[in-house]
């Protein structure tokens, strides 16, 4: 990886759908910067990753679409601890805003107790977490919290979609 790199992406990413030989970075990878992996693989699930002149994966985004497409669940949005500060964050999760809104969904939620700040940045408040388990009652991750006793921890945001 350069020093460029290390320090901050110096140009936009250029986020490539994640294919079957991406899963196992991908898992290790939001592992590693202490994410939710389950449910990778539901047929609702897009995801992105952006890797480094190596091949590392230096960022992630994704979502998972409720049943009838009104609503995103915003997921794995994550950066290397080497490529943050420098809008690389916020062009992904852009990535998956713009994604979700051009497949027809009208409202973006999301799971976040550290990074309220940077969602905020992005057009998010807080949002009711008993409203948004309703609205996406069917996607892995809001029925996964919901089994564990997890989804009475987390905190709720939410934004429209143009």
């Amino acid at each position: 990886m350069s020093a460029a790199r290390q320090q901050a992406p110096t140009q936009a990413p250029t986020p490539a759908p994640v294919g079957p030989d991406d899963v196992t970075d991908l898992v290790g990878f939001l592992r590693s910067v202490d994410l939710t992996t389950a449910g990778l693989d539901a047929p609702t699930v897009r995801l992105w990753v952006d890797r480094d002149a190596r091949g590392r994966i230096t960022g992630s985004t994704g979502y998972e679409l409720s049943p009838d497409g009104a609503h995103a669940l915003v997921r794995s949005v994550a950066v290397a601890p080497s490529a943050r500060r420098a809008g690389y964050g916020t062009a992904l999760a852009r990535h998956a805003l713009a994604a979700a809104a051009a497949e027809g969904a009208r409202r973006a939620w999301l799971f976040s107790r550290r990074s309220g700040g940077f969602w905020r940045t992005l057009g998010f408040v807080p949002a009711d977490r008993d409203a948004m388990a309703a609205a996406l009652d069917a996607t892995h991750q809001v029925r996964l919290f919901t089994a564990t006793g997890q989804l009475a921890h987390e905190v709720a945001w939410s934004r429209p979609l143009p």
